[in-house]
C-alpha cells in the first residue's frame, strides 16, 4: 500500500453496501421527482445529438486509416453541431481500434475545436483511479472544458484478454469504491493528503456512469453523476434502468437533477432500402462477436438469409434491437418514438458503416432532422 492511501480511502463512502442501504430508503434517501414525472415531455427535435465511435477497422483497411477516419468523423460532426464525441476502450478486437482511449481522446481533441471528447467509456477496473485522474487531468489541461470521462465496469474483452490486462477477478466488485477514489483524486485536494493526481486534482472532469443493466443506473443515482445506457447493444434493460436512475436520483453540487443520455444505433440513407443494405455490415459483425469470431467490419451484402441459423438470427436482434434503419423519414419518425419513450437528456448515436462517405451522410441526414 502506497503511503496515504489508506488516509485518502477512508474519506470515500463504503460503495456497495451504502448504495443497497440507501436503495432500500435507510440513509436519508432523496427520491426527487424528475423533470419527465411532472408532466414535461421531450421531442427529439430539442435534445442534443452526441457520437459513439469506435474506430472501426473495416476489411481492406489498417488501424492508420481507422484513425483518420475517426478524426474526419469528428471533424464533420462538430461542423453539424453534435454536442460530444467518444470513444469506447475495447481489446483484443479486429474491428475496434480505440483501445489507447485516452491517447485517442487526445489525438481527437487536437484536431477538433469545440465538440466536447471523452470516453464512452474507460473500463476503470482495468486501471487504477489514480492512473485515469492522471491521463484525464492531463487532457482537461490541454483541451479545457471539453474533456468528459464515461466509465465502465465491464473488461471491454474476452477472459483471456482481461487476464493479460491485469483485471483482478473481483474488479467490478470494487467498481463503486474506485469510481469514488477517481472523483476524490480529480476534486479539490484533502488536508493531509500524500496522494495526489497530478495532473488531475482540481481539474473537476465530468464523471458519467455507463451502463447496460441496472447497477451503474442506480450507483449514478445515488452518487448524483449523469447516467449513459448502452441501449445500442444491449437494449433489454433500457427502460428499467432509466427508471431506477430518475427515481432514486439524488442530487449533486454539479448535477441538481438526473440527466440520461442513451445510446442508439442509427442506420440512415437516402432510402429505406439501401439503409437496410448497409445494416448487414453490422449484422455480419455481430453474428461473428455471437460465433466468438471477432472480425473486421464487412462489406455490406443483399440478404442474410442462409448466413445464420434461427438461434443466431434471434440473437444478433436482440442485439440490434435498438436500431433505428431507414431514410430521412423513416429515421426521423423512430427517433421521435425513441425519445417520447425513454424520454432521453440526450442521444448518442452509434453508426456502423463499412464505407466512411456512408457512415458521414448517415451523420448528416440526422442532423438535418
Amino acid at each position: 500500500m502506497i503511503p496515504g492511501e489508506r488516509q485518502d480511502r477512508k474519506i470515500l463512502p463504503s460503495g456497495v453496501n451504502r448504495m443497497e442501504t440507501a436503495l432500500r430508503g435507510e440513509a436519508g434517501w432523496c427520491r426527487p421527482e424528475s423533470v419527465r414525472s411532472q408532466g414535461m415531455s421531450r421531442r427529439f427535435s430539442e435534445i442534443p445529438l452526441s457520437v459513439l465511435d469506435l474506430s472501426p477497422v473495416v476489411e481492406g483497411s489498417s488501424v492508420a486509416d481507422s484513425f483518420r477516419h475517426t478524426v474526419e468523423l469528428a471533424q464533420r460532426v462538430e461542423q453539424l453541431g453534435y454536442r460530444r464525441f467518444w470513444l469506447a476502450e475495447h481489446h483484443n478486437m479486429a474491428g475496434i481500434a480505440s483501445a489507447a482511449t485516452a491517447v485517442l481522446i487526445g489525438h481527437v481533441a487536437g484536431q477538433t475545436s469545440a465538440i466536447r471528447v471523452g470516453s464512452g467509456g474507460v473500463m476503470l477496473p482495468n486501471h487504477a483511479p489514480l492512473i485515469i485522474a492522471e491521463q484525464f487531468g492531463t487532457l482537461e489541461a490541454l483541451y479545457p472544458g471539453r474533456i468528459d470521462l464515461g466509465l465502465g465496469r465491464a473488461p471491454g474483452t474476452d477472459r483471456a484478454t482481461s487476464r493479460a490486462l491485469g483485471r483482478e477477478p473481483t474488479a467490478a466488485d470494487d467498481f463503486p469504491q474506485a469510481v469514488q477514489q477517481l472523483i476524490h483524486y480529480l476534486g479539490d485536494p484533502g488536508e493531509g493528503q500524500q496522494v495526489r493526481a497530478i495532473p488531475g486534482m482540481d481539474s473537476k472532469v465530468p464523471v458519467w456512469l455507463l451502463g447496460s443493466s441496472t447497477f451503474s443506473a442506480q450507483l449514478a443515482a445515488l452518487l448524483g453523476l449523469p447516467f449513459a445506457f448502452a441501449a445500442h447493444f444491449a437494449p433489454r434493460l433500457l427502460h428499467e434502468a432509466l427508471r431506477l436512475y430518475r427515481s432514486h436520483f439524488q442530487p449533486s453540487e454539479a448535477w441538481p437533477e438526473p440527466y440520461a443520455m442513451v445510446g442508439v444505433p442509427v442506420i440512415a440513407a437516402p432510402t429505406d432500402g439501401e439503409a437496410r443494405f448497409l445494416s448487414t455490415s453490422s449484422q455480419q459483425q455481430i453474428l461473428n462477436i455471437v460465433r466468438n469470431q471477432r472480425s473486421k467490419v464487412p462489406p455490406p451484402v443483399e440478404s442474410m438469409e442462409g448466413r445464420w441459423s434461427d438461434a443466431e438470427a434471434a440473437e444478433v436482434q436482440q442485439f440490434f434491437g435498438a436500431a433505428i434503419i431507414g431514410g430521412p423519414q423513416t429515421v426521423k419518425a423512430k427517433l421521435s418514438e425513441f425519445v417520447e419513450a425513454t424520454q432521453a437528456d440526450e442521444l448518442m448515436i452509434h453508426s456502423q458503416f463499412f464505407r466512411q462517405e456512408d457512415r458521414l451522410r448517415s451523420y448528416q441526414i440526422v442532423a438535418d432532422l
